[in-house]
């Protein structure tokens, strides 16, 4: 079994921009630089032959053409007695929702059934303990709030597998898909 997902690499420079802000939240355990990115399609856990259906189902995908996305907000999900997660928010972008939806379709087609969720755009900063005060989470999220980068050029996705660790997700990225 593999564990793989769909996702948009962050440039480095935004990464750093975004790493500059991982601070002063007691019980945030930050992302690094490595672990983030915009998650198109989320698999789960898949034996090798669906895996490889994936893989192949995917390249059609691709040859849509390069696009932009800007990162702009800070938030957190979670349920109605804590967050769990803080993350930045992705602007409206209907080229990175077709692109979404054709990396889902693309399970579809490869026989793997995905949790149904709305697709929510975003990049996740930081995973939140049951100590992090709600706040400090609401002052640091009003600080940050006005987040805005320069256009992202968007001109490859990538599937990636993820193997769970004590500290954090290790990612590595299996296959690159153009545009």
């Amino acid at each position: 079994m593999i564990r793989l997902f769909t996702a948009l690499c962050i440039p480095e420079d935004v990464a750093e921009t975004l790493a500059a802000r991982q601070t002063g939240l007691p019980g945030a355990r930050w992302r690094t630089a490595e672990q983030l990115h915009v998650t198109l399609a989320f698999y789960g856990e898949i034996d090798e032959r669906r895996a490889d259906d994936l893989a192949l189902e995917l390249e059609r995908a691709q040859g849509t053409g390069p696009f932009e996305i800007a990162l702009t907000g800070v938030g957190a999900f979670g349920d109605a007695h804590r967050s769990h997660t803080l993350w930045a928010g992705v602007a409206p972008c209907e080229r990175l929702n077709v692109l979404a939806g054709r990396c889902k379709a693309a399970a579809e087609r490869a026989g793997v059934r995905m949790e149904k969720r709305t697709y929510h755009p975003h990049v996740t900063l930081a995973y939140l303990n049951s100590q992090t005060d709600p706040a400090r989470l609401g002052a640091w999220v009003a600080q940050n709030n006005l987040l805005h980068s320069p256009p992202i050029r968007i001109d490859q996705f990538g599937l990636y597998s993820s193997t769970l660790k004590s500290d954090g997700s290790l990612y590595q990225l299996e296959q690159v898909y153009r545009l």
